[in-house]
This record gives C-alpha cells, sequence and structure tokens, in this order.
C-alpha cells in the first residue's frame, strides 16, 4: 500500500494523470469518440439535491458552489501554511528528505497538512469534471496521496527514529486537533516564499471565488490551466537548496 520512491519523485505527474483521467472521464464517449461532457458535477449535485427535495434549484447551486469555495479555500490555507514552516525547497524536492521532526505550525495539528489541503483543493476543482468523472477523481486521489502518506512515514520513522514514531503517536494523521498535540518549536515562517511556491493552491481559489457566479465552467477550466501554468513559470524563483526537514 505505501508508496514507492519512483512515485514519490513523480508524484505531480502522476497527480496531473489523475487530474486528466478526471475531466476527459474516458468511459463516458460515445463510439469510442470524446465528446464534451454533457453536464458537470457542479450541475449535477445541484440538479440531485433539488430533485431531492431539500432545496431550491437556486439555493442548492449557491450551497453547492460556496462548498467548491470553502474547500478551495481551506486547501490554500493549509499548504501555504504547512510550505511556510516546512520550506518551499523541501515541499517540491524530488526524493523523500528526513531531518528534524517538525513540530510547529499546522503539524502541531495535524500530520500532513499539505497533502490534506491538495485533497480539499481537488475537491473544488472537481465540480468542473463530469459527475463520473469526478467521483473517479476524487478517489482515485485520495488513495494516492494516502499511498504517499503511507510511504513518508515509513521512511521517516526509519531515518529518524523514535522521535518521529512519538510524533506519530501523539499527532493525527490527517483530521486535524482542535488543539496543539505537542508542543512547538522555534521554527520560523517563511511566508513569502511559501505563497510563491503555493501559488496554485492560492490563485485558483481566488479565482473561483470571482468568477464562479457567471456559473461557466468552462471559463473557469481556462483559468484553472492558467494558474497551473504560471505556478509552473514561478516554481524557477524557488531555492534549489533542499535543506534537511521533517
Amino acid at each position: 500500500m505505501k508508496a514507492t520512491q519512483f512515485e514519490f519523485r513523480f508524484r505531480l505527474l502522476i497527480i496531473l494523470l489523475i487530474y486528466t483521467l478526471g475531466f476527459w472521464a474516458p468511459w463516458t464517449w460515445t463510439q469510442g469518440r470524446y465528446a464534451p461532457p454533457a453536464t458537470t458535477a457542479w450541475l449535477a449535485l445541484s440538479t440531485t439535491l433539488a430533485r431531492w427535495g431539500w432545496l431550491r434549484l437556486d439555493q442548492a447551486t449557491l450551497v453547492v458552489t460556496g462548498l467548491a469555495i470553502l474547500f478551495g479555500f481551506a486547501g490554500a490555507v493549509l499548504r501555504v501554511w504547512g510550505t511556510a514552516f516546512l520550506g518551499a525547497s523541501i515541499v517540491h524536492a524530488g526524493p523523500m528528505l528526513a531531518g528534524n521532526v517538525m513540530a510547529a505550525g499546522p503539524y502541531r495539528y495535524v500530520r500532513n497538512p499539505l497533502y490534506l489541503g491538495s485533497w480539499f483543493l481537488g475537491l473544488s476543482i472537481a465540480i468542473l469534471m463530469p459527475p463520473s468523472g469526478a467521483l473517479v477523481f476524487a478517489v482515485l486521489l485520495a488513495l494516492f496521496y494516502f499511498r504517499l502518506i503511507l510511504g513518508e512515514e515509513g521512511f521517516l520513522a526509519g531515518q529518524i527514529g523514535e522521535a518521529y514514531v512519538e510524533y506519530r503517536r501523539q499527532v493525527p494523521r490527517l483530521v486535524p486537533s482542535l488543539r496543539p498535540r505537542i508542543v512547538g518549536s522555534a521554527a520560523r515562517p517563511q511566508w513569502p516564499m511559501s505563497l510563491l511556491a503555493e501559488f496554485f493552491p492560492v490563485s485558483y481559489p481566488l479565482c473561483l471565488a470571482v468568477l464562479a457566479w457567471r456559473y461557466e465552467p468552462l471559463l473557469l477550466i481556462r483559468c484553472l490551466v492558467i494558474c497551473f501554468g504560471l505556478s509552473l513559470v514561478l516554481r524557477a524563483f524557488l531555492p534549489k537548496k533542499q535543506a534537511a526537514a521533517a
């Protein structure tokens, strides 16, 4: 169940493939040919809530849109907060790295704020996918992140030893605690570099919050692609030094 070093090194490419699968949903193609989806998870969820009689269609659409924006910003906060303390060069490094136990920022409440934030962000993007594509995407993304988490935890336990094992016993893996579970360290957050490194998780929810009320999925998909493309360009300005941390 644990991810291999190969999966970890090429995790961005694998995640992109999962996103592509969700948007294309090839099992919905007619006669083996791609056709634009007839609907999106956005509309399907809103319609389902209205059909069940829970809300009117306009109310259901507002609820689904609001939740997507909320998930997007929750993901952005977790990603920026986690990267600020762990360090951009560590977060975006190819190989797994280990040093001292990170006991500051969000890592006092949950062991994997970055993966949790990425999954929340994925949920906010999934509303633009075909309904079945969004479901497959959310499940595959969760499974892959869980594999990465298990791989990292095994690696860190082997490299750091008892200090990490004790940290793992006290801090929950994915469901954040309402209070700090460990005493904080003196680590200083690097907010400017974190915002640069996490440009995509920050910029896309902002686009969603501004443009979602036009209810044009294609416009948001274009915004998604632009935000991701700019984030790749900005990565060139990230520090290359891979300081050891955990």
